[in-house]
């Protein structure tokens, strides 16, 4: 029991801002594009009960990576479909590492300010769930901008990609759709995808971000995962 309120205290709060900016996002700029369907379905917001998904969240604490309801995008509604389709898709995994380079250098920036280890008690206890958190957001932002641009639909790389073909070609991976999440889940879990492309994608991400913390982000992760 302690374990798991260990994991909640420092796995919910940045990985539910991770998923809740990233749908926000995808909705913000379609809005921007001309589509206000979810800013009237009230869905502009980070209030994470107007996003959260019950089995999605739990995810986050069972394999490290979770997802909100999706943002309603009607692409009728943009100005230039298929062109702005491209933006509305690349914004979520662009905010997921922005908001991870951010926390690389919140987390650089405190440990600089001293070694928690050896700081004072009532200094480590404000300091040391912090520096969990901040090192936890590096790693759940980076692996859901990595998993996301997969380029499958229905996930954001692939409806980057149904925006970057010929009309031809984008409209034969457009009908994949429906599928695609199976297709995503056939390779996820039966076949070696993610120690040999997201894995060492999510490292080198991990080390060029933190740094010096890599080590840091990389093994809180791992004991969270525990």
């Amino acid at each position: 029991m302690e374990a798991f309120f260990l994991k909640l205290s420092v796995m919910l709060v940045p990985g539910m801002l991770a998923i809740v900016c990233h749908e926000v996002s995808h909705g913000y700029v379609a809005w921007r594009y001309g589509d206000p369907t979810a800013k009237m379905m009230g869905r502009l917001t980070l209030n994470p009960l107007k996003h959260i998904d019950i089995f999605g969240t739990l995810m986050i604490f069972v394999i490290g990576i979770g997802w909100a309801k999706p943002v309603p995008v009607v692409s009728e509604n943009l100005r230039n479909p298929k062109r702005d389709m491209i933006w509305v898709a690349a914004a979520g995994p662009i905010t997921n590492l922005v908001l991870a380079t951010i926390s690389a250098f919140l987390l650089r920036g405190l440990i600089s300010i001293g070694n928690p280890a050896g700081a004072n008690a009532a200094f480590s206890m404000f300091i040391e769930p912090v520096v969990m958190m901040l090192a936890f957001s590096v790693y759940i932002n980076l692996l859901l901008a990595i998993f996301n641009m997969i380029p499958m639909p229905p996930l954001d790389g692939g409806r980057v990609l149904v925006g970057l073909l010929p009309y031809r070609q984008a409209s034969v991976l457009a009908r994949m759709e429906p599928y695609g999440m199976i297709v995503i889940i056939l390779l996820v879990f039966f076949t070696n995808i993610f120690s040999y492309v997201i894995s060492p994608l999510l490292n080198i991400g991990v080390h060029l971000l933190a740094g010096p913390q890599s080590g840091l982000v990389l093994g809180v992760t791992r004991l969270m995962m525990r």
